[in-house]
């Protein structure tokens, strides 16, 4: 019966016995597919259905006809969100609500159409009216206000107002856009470089490094944040101080994990956020949604954290979004804005909000607030887009004409002077600390991230082991045998393999760990901790010694079980040529991250020089045998200088004769194209394409900012 009932609302019942067919060949129309696929969905009586582009390459009608079934749907009672892509105008104004996004992942419009788009219009002309053009769209329009120590500001306006806009400009931590204004420190002209220094910024994600504990983490901020002056010990009392503070004591020793997988639950890492920024000793802290996504228990606790930071004297200014009665009535002031980035009330909330309620309350035709009702949420709802409308009154110009306007006015004036016999903050560095501690830092905190993560450092030792083991009983004491050219190939063709799958192996598996460590990296650069290039020190350092680690382990087993010569120079070639490779490879895998968005285009691009790598590493096709035109590129191919000084240090002095009467040094030289007396560059060569790797990834991780805000 329920089914017949779907059929009847999608307009399906007339071909109900019908064969659904092939798109474009037989059985239903395409417009009769997309209802079907709609009716698929409705027999399991779904509350929320999301559709992808229903009317894509449907004409004019059958568009209409799935439009009448998806407002069918809606009129069912359901909540329907559509993709929608160039719909005409019929069908666009069968829609609600519109939420607009441009490129870059940014909405520039939530809210209803209204009839005849009547809404969305009126938005964009006003937008036009402010000065917005195309290419730049105003988002803050006159937004001013003053935040004083020992004071809780809560910024609130329903999504699109501006809030988080607003608090990236006010933190210096916006990267595109224009801003216009001025913005004062204590009567002074703000400086980024040296605000960033007495500031901290609480984003709402809880970035961290996973595997140091909690104390590590704190440690290390107030390590690199704290003036240089500040002795060891009394740096380690002061982050003890700040964890009883946070109530982060219990848990000191704990890991931070990953969000949702291990370690620390959503309001410790909340907390830890704070504590991280606490330990720099900063006099303002920007807090992004302390608590958001946290539960009732949980948020009161961040907020009682919040609670105890304002305490202490510093000025700290949260944005906050749908708020409890109680964690609304812990905040001091609010700074409440519109969507359009204007201001609508910006003042003091008062005991149980009184100030706030009597402001709104004198408002003409604005309802009154019923006893015990949320005021946070009553406030959104009386000062929305539709009331407005409804009211024939701007928010923002009824504030603007305020008593409480004027008062604010005043008291920016007032600020915005210094005071007498006061001077402007100036710092003789940009970085509290010198460069070489920030190397050193930076190198310890990647020490603890790479021992404490097995998954990675443990089993990649393992799985050298392993290739190891497997290499040297495939190629089993072909070393050894040096009678006939194809030995000789046969044992080129096994270090070949060795680099590629280990080297392959370890560029690949190093890219994860470098897109975590980058966006812990965004946020500790971006709150003055260090600079770009102390980072990239760390984290290519430490990959030395479990590089080493595996070229020892890999070399002296291979070494053994394939036969080459056991003598101390050759030993020593090939352990330093196994080594300084794996270590290009890393590195070239950091790098290749570092100057990508993301991981997974990293990958794209690695595997497609290590193809290249590949063709013209000198086994495939030795360089004497290239065509001249490609012949270059085998010297910028790293693959074959590696193979280079393996084959040369280990066949290169061999005066053996062959079958064919040829000494093995002469097939090397001839064949091949390699000279023994050429090992001593090859070595350098291949030291500098590991420096060279660091270096781009140094440069690329300094230039390259892929976190937009």
């Amino acid at each position: 019966m329920f089914v017949e009932k779907v059929m009847e609302l999608v307009e399906l019942t007339p071909i109900r016995g019908g064969l659904v067919g092939l798109p474009g060949v037989s059985g239903l129309s395409a417009e009769q597919r997309k209802r079907l696929t709609i009716a698929v969905e409705l027999v399991a009586n779904p509350s929320i259905i999301f559709m992808d582009e229903p009317t894509s390459g449907l004409d004019a009608r059958a568009a209409a006809i799935v439009m009448r079934t998806v407002r069918n749907t809606v009129d069912t009672g359901r909540t329907v969100v559509c993709t929608i892509h160039q719909p005409s105008v019929d069908i666009f104004e069968a829609f609600d609500e519109l939420f607009l996004m441009k490129r870059g992942g940014q909405e520039i419009y939530v809210g209803p159409l209204g009839p005849g788009s009547c809404h969305l219009i009126q938005y964009f002309e006003e937008m036009k009216d402010r000065g917005a053009t195309e290419d730049r769209l105003l988002l803050l329009k006159g937004v001013s206000g003053a935040f004083r120590p020992g004071v809780l500001t809560a910024l609130m306006g329903v999504s699109g107002a501006g809030k988080t806009t607003l608090m990236d400009v006010l933190a210096g931590r916006k990267t595109g856009g224009y801003i216009e204004g001025s913005i004062t420190i204590s009567g002074y002209p703000k400086k980024q470089e040296t605000f960033a220094r007495i500031s901290g910024y609480c984003e709402q994600n809880d970035i961290h490094s996973p595997y140091v504990t909690v104390y590590e983490s704190l440690l290390f901020s107030a390590w690199l944040r704290l003036p240089p002056d500040v002795d060891s010990e009394t740096r380690k009392m002061f982050v003890e101080k700040v964890m009883e503070l946070v109530e982060l004591t219990p848990v000191r020793g704990g890991l931070v994990g990953l969000p949702g997988v291990s370690g620390l639950s959503a309001e410790q890492r909340k907390r830890l956020t704070i504590a991280v920024e606490l330990v720099a000793n900063p006099s303002i802290i920007f807090m992004d949604e302390p608590t958001s996504g946290l539960d009732a228990r949980a948020a009161a606790i961040v907020m009682r954290t919040v609670r105890n930071t304002v305490d202490t004297g510093r000025t700290v200014v949260c944005t906050i979004h749908q708020p409890s009665i109680d964690i609304f009535e812990a905040f001091d002031e609010l700074l409440l804005m519109k969507r359009g980035g204007q201001e609508i009330y910006v003042g003091p909330l008062g005991r149980h909000s009184c100030n706030l309620i009597q402001y709104f309350e004198g408002i003409q035709g604005v309802p009154k607030i019923r006893d015990g009702y949320n005021p946070a949420t009553w406030m959104l709802e009386v000062t929305s887009s539709a009331q407005e409308m409804m009211l024939g009154v701007d928010f923002a110009e009824l504030y603007r004409n305020s008593e409480l306007y004027r008062r604010n006015k005043a008291l920016i004036n007032e600020l915005s002077t210094p005071n007498p016999g006061t001077k402007d903050l100036h710092f003789q560095t940009e970085y509290s600390q010198p460069f070489l501690t920030q190397c050193i830092a930076c190198l310890w905190k990647q020490h603890w991230s790479y021992w404490r993560n097995p998954l990675y450092s443990a089993v990649r030792i393992l799985y050298t082991a392993f290739l190891a083991l497997m290499f040297g009983s495939m190629f089993w004491d072909l070393g050894s045998k040096r009678d006939t050219q194809q030995d000789l190939i046969n044992a080129m063709g096994s270090m070949y393999a060795s680099v590629f799958f280990l080297g392959v192996q370890l560029a690949s598996s190093v890219q994860p760990v470098v897109a975590v460590e980058r966006t812990v990296f965004y946020r500790e650069r971006a709150a003055g901790l260090y600079s770009a290039f102390p980072y990239a020190f760390g984290q290519a350092v430490i990959e030395v010694p479990y590089c080493f680690a595996q070229a020892t382990i890999y070399g002296t087993i291979v070494y053994a079980m394939i036969g080459f010569q056991w003598t101390a120079a050759k030993y020593f070639w090939y352990i330093f040529f196994m080594f300084f490779t794996l270590l290009y490879f890393t590195l070239y895998g950091m790098m290749a991250v570092a100057a990508t968005p993301n991981q997974h285009i990293a990958h794209i691009i690695s595997f497609f020089f290590y193809a290249l790598w590949n063709l013209f590493s000198g086994f495939v096709i030795p360089r004497p045998r290239t065509p001249v035109w490609w012949r270059w590129y085998h010297w910028a191919n790293p693959v074959a200088w590696t193979l280079y000084g393996l084959v040369a240090s280990q066949y290169g002095d061999i005066t053996d004769q062959l079958d064919t009467k040829q000494s093995v040094q002469e097939f090397v030289r001839s064949y091949f194209g390699f000279r023994h007396d050429f090992i001593g560059v090859v070595a350098a060569v291949i030291v500098g394409f590991g420096v060279v790797f660091a270096f781009i990834f140094a440069v690329s991780v300094k230039a390259f900012n892929f976190q937009k805000r």
